[in-house]
């Protein structure tokens, strides 16, 4: 709701792969032509990158990458390209500290038997400082949006701009949570 009343109208958005961008597929409402960018074979770590491509592409408009923590570290690096070639753009990372798709296949086939999931970040706040963008950190709804105006002033004054959203990791994706998940399993595990 905070994304629909406050970016512009000719915003163009990308994203990673992975279930924290269901959310912006469920219930953002894309209204103008070419206003999204997301990788249609699923390739995590595509968001940034095509942030800073359509940025380059379109100088003029505002360019959002959505991505989760899983994809972003996997191009994280190119923080660095967009600073190099003053390229400003805004990434909006949802942090649950977890591969989130790859965690809810394995606990929906195997429930408590999950692996190779869990990631160990970096402090996200101080990565972007030491790339020198604006940085904000929102942990609940009332949060995000000032850090996201804050942002949005950043990119237009030609800085690069992260948000970290940290996320509960129990809400799995739009429509469960991990106990739900084990809670179906358990039961169709039961009447078979």
């Amino acid at each position: 709701a905070v994304l629909q009343d406050e970016l512009p109208d000719d915003v163009i958005i990308t994203t990673d792969a992975g279930n924290f961008s269901a959310w912006l597929h469920s219930y953002y409402q894309f209204t103008g032509k070419r206003t999204y960018i997301g990788p249609i074979s699923g390739a995590m770590g595509y968001g940034l990158p095509a942030a800073i491509a359509a940025k380059l592409a379109h100088p003029d408009r505002l360019a959002v990458c959505i991505a989760g923590d899983g994809g972003f570290m996997m191009t994280v690096q190119e923080l660095a390209t967009a600073v190099h070639y003053k390229t400003p753009v805004l990434v909006i990372l949802f942090n649950n500290n977890m591969y989130g798709t790859i965690r809810m296949h394995q606990e929906k086939h195997h429930p408590y038997r999950v692996i190779g999931t869990d990631l160990t970040n970096p402090d996200f706040m101080t990565l972007a400082e030491s790339f020198g963008i604006f940085h904000a950190r929102a942990s609940s709804d009332e949060q995000f949006a000032p850090c996201l105006r804050q942002a949005m002033q950043a990119v237009r004054e030609g800085r690069s701009a992260l948000i970290e959203v940290q996320c509960d990791p129990e809400r799995i994706s739009v429509m469960s949570t991990i106990s739900e998940i084990r809670a179906k399993s358990a039961n169709s595990k039961s009447n078979d």
